[in-house]
C-alpha cells in the first residue's frame, strides 16, 4: 500500500481533561504507534477538545484553567492540538456534534487550502478582505526542505482552523498535497482518503452500553460515519464490551482496538487519581501530570481545597 493509498487520519478526544493528564498524551501517542504499525493508516494530527462548563459535572474548573492546561501539556508536541471550539459555545455539545463540526471544518480548511496553492481562495475568510490576494500556502523553491511533509500539512491546517468559516462544501473527498510527490518544476497533488476518528479509552466504549446513556442515532454517527479508536485499560475485555451493543457490534469494523502486550504505567493514570493526589500533597502527582501543569495548578490554586 502505497502512502498516498493509505487513510490520514485525525484523531479527536473528548472529555473533561480536568486536568490533562499525561495519561491522555500517551493514549494518543500509543494509538498513532498502533495506527502505523497496521500499514493502513497515516495519522497526521491530534484534536483534544475539553467540555463545555455547563457539562455539570462536580468539581469542572472553568474551560479557561482547562483549556490552558491542555495547551501547556502538548506545547512540545508537533502533531497534537488543543480546540476551543466546544468551550466557546453557547451550551455543552454532544460528542456526535463534536464530530461533525470538526469534520465539517476539516473540508473548509482543506479546500482553502487547496485553492491557495494555485489561485487566490474566493472563499470569505474571517477578519480577511475578501478581494485581496492570499500569498500560496506552498511554494516550490526547488529544495527538499519544502516538501509538504503530513506533519507540515497538519501545521498549516492549524494554522487556518480559527480563521476560517465553518460552512460545509458539497464534496465527499479531500483534496491533500502528495506528501511523497516528487518535486519539480511544479508542486504535484493527489486525492487522498482523510477520515477524523474518535480517540477514547475503554470507559467510554463501555458507556454505550449504558441503557438510555448515548441516543442511539448519535451512537449510529459516531461509530458508523465517523469510526472509533480505543486505548483499554489493563486487563479490559473489549469484546465482551462490545458484543453487549447491538450498535458496536453491527460497526465493529469501524472500531479499532489499540493492543499493546506490554503493561504501561500510563494506563492507570486518571484525572480523578490526579485530584486526589494533588488534594492530599502526594508527591506521585510528578507520575500524572506534566510539570507545567502542576505549577499552573499550584499557581491558579486549582483541585486543592476541592473534594472528589
Amino acid at each position: 500500500m502505497t502512502e498516498n493509498t493509505k487513510t490520514h487520519v485525525i484523531l479527536l478526544s473528548c472529555g473533561s481533561f480536568n486536568p490533562i493528564t499525561k495519561g491522555h498524551i500517551h493514549m494518543f501517542e500509543k494509538a498513532r504507534e498502533y495506527l502505523h504499525k497496521t500499514g493502513k493508516f497515516i495519522v497526521i494530527g491530534g484534536i483534544i477538545s475539553p467540555v463545555h462548563d455547563s457539562y455539570g459535572k462536580p468539581g469542572l474548573v472553568p474551560s479557561r484553567h482547562r483549556l490552558t492546561m491542555c495547551q501547556l501539556a502538548v506545547q512540545s508536541s508537533d502533531w497534537i492540538r488543543v480546540d476551543p471550539w466546544e468551550c466557546y459555545q453557547d451550551t455543552w455539545q454532544t460528542t456526535c456534534s463534536v464530530l461533525e463540526h470538526h469534520r465539517d471544518l476539516m473540508k473548509r480548511v482543506t479546500g482553502c487550502i487547496l485553492s491557495n496553492v494555485n489561485t487566490p481562495s474566493t472563499t470569505p475568510v474571517i477578519g480577511q478582505p475578501q478581494n485581496k490576494t492570499q500569498t500560496a500556502i506552498y511554494q516550490n523553491h526547488n529544495t527538499v526542505n519544502n516538501k509538504p511533509t503530513a506533519i507540515k500539512l497538519w501545521g498549516k491546517m492549524s494554522e487556518s482552523l480559527s480563521k476560517i468559516c465553518c460552512v460545509r462544501p458539497h464534496i465527499d473527498r479531500f483534496t491533500f498535497v502528495d506528501e511523497n510527490a516528487n518535486l519539480g518544476t511544479a508542486m504535484r497533488y493527489e486525492e487522498i482518503e482523510l477520515r477524523i476518528l474518535l480517540l477514547c479509552g475503554s470507559d467510554l466504549l463501555e458507556s454505550f452500553c449504558i441503557p438510555g446513556l448515548w441516543k442511539d442515532s448519535d451512537m449510529e454517527v459516531i461509530v458508523g460515519d465517523f469510526g472509533i479508536v480505543v486505548v483499554p485499560r489493563d486487563g479490559v475485555d473489549t469484546e465482551r464490551i462490545m458484543n453487549h451493543s447491538s450498535v458496536l457490534r453491527k460497526y465493529k469494523d469501524n472500531i479499532t482496538v489499540v493492543k499493546d502486550d506490554a503493561n504501561h504505567p500510563m494506563s492507570i493514570v486518571s484525572s480523578t487519581k490526579s485530584r486526589l493526589a494533588l488534594q492530599h500533597g502526594d508527591g506521585h502527582v510528578v507520575d500524572y501530570l506534566n510539570q507545567p501543569v502542576i505549577d499552573y495548578i499550584l499557581q491558579s490554586q486549582l483541585y486543592i481545597n476541592a473534594s472528589g
